[in-house]
């Protein structure tokens, strides 16, 4: 009787899944902050990726469907699945403007192996490459305002109950991670592009030790604007072509599971 007394004075423990939720989350906070390289922005998707699957199995839990299911014409579970057509507009946003790029990425591939690049910057095709780009940073741009505007949103939120805040949480830490990969995309400011010319010009000891901190998108960019051979441009738009890949490879799972994310969330507030 004695023991039974004692092991109700301590706290029930968190489901198992809470729990890994809340180390994805962890894990996801602590990388917001290390480089915005091509690897660890796939690293990040996949950790997203992970972090909405486990979503996906709270929303399964019959406690967390009932909390939900009771709250459903409150304002912060309208606020959800305002939230879930959020981050689907945002991951499309993103999956565009590698789809954008890529495509003319491969017609400018396909120029330069016929023809070289003999003459540079003066080819319609690399002017139609860098005005593509122009478009996509102006699109991502736009992306961005409204991603830091969803953010002040979300921390003037009221505290509801547990599985909203947790869902909140996810919203924010997803659209930090978009916001590291827009910014990859749009690669630096325009006043600093031609330092990244002068740094492809240094030594391949210096480059290697910079390799880490590569931007395929903005190399491809600065090596547009002083192209000298042929052969040194095509590997870099071989490069970015396998960097767009892999993060096109991500987003397409990511979105998968935002749909069923959403898709869960709907089921439970039209029962």
């Amino acid at each position: 009787m004695a023991s039974h007394t004692r092991s109700n004075s301590f706290p029930s423990r968190a489901h198992p899944i809470i729990e890994e939720a809340n180390e994805q989350l962890c894990r996801l906070r602590s990388s917001a902050a290390t480089s915005t390289s091509s690897s660890s922005i796939s690293h990040k998707l996949s950790g997203l990726q992970d972090l909405h699957e486990c979503v996906e199995r709270l929303l399964q839990l019959p406690l967390n469907q009932q909390a939900i299911a009771q709250e459903k014409h409150q304002k912060c579970t309208n606020e959800l699945l305002d939230g879930s057509l959020r981050l689907l507009d945002v991951c499309s946003t993103a999956n565009e403007a590698l789809l954008h790029t890529k495509a003319c990425l491969q017609d400018l591939q396909s120029i330069i192996r016929r023809r070289g690049c003999e003459s540079g910057v003066h080819t319609s095709e690399v002017r139609k490459y860098l005005t593509s780009r122009k478009m996509v940073k102006k699109t991502i741009q736009k992306a961005m305002v409204n991603t830091r505007s969803t953010f002040s949103s979300l921390n003037k939120e009221t505290e509801c109950i547990s599985i909203v805040n947790t869902l909140r949480n996810v919203e924010a830490i997803t659209l930090t991670v978009f916001e590291s990969l827009f910014s990859f995309i749009s690669g630096p400011k325009a006043s600093t592009s031609w330092l990244l010319v002068s740094k492809m010009m240094q030594s391949k000891r210096v480059a290697c030790e910079e390799e880490a901190e590569i931007n395929e998108f903005a190399e491809v960019d600065a090596a547009l604007k002083s192209v000298k051979s042929a052969d040194n441009v095509q590997n870099q738009l071989n490069n970015l072509e396998s960097c767009i890949q892999d993060q096109e490879e991500g987003l397409e799972c990511l979105f998968r599971q935002l749909i069923k994310t959403r898709v869960s969330l709907l089921n439970i507030l039209n029962h």
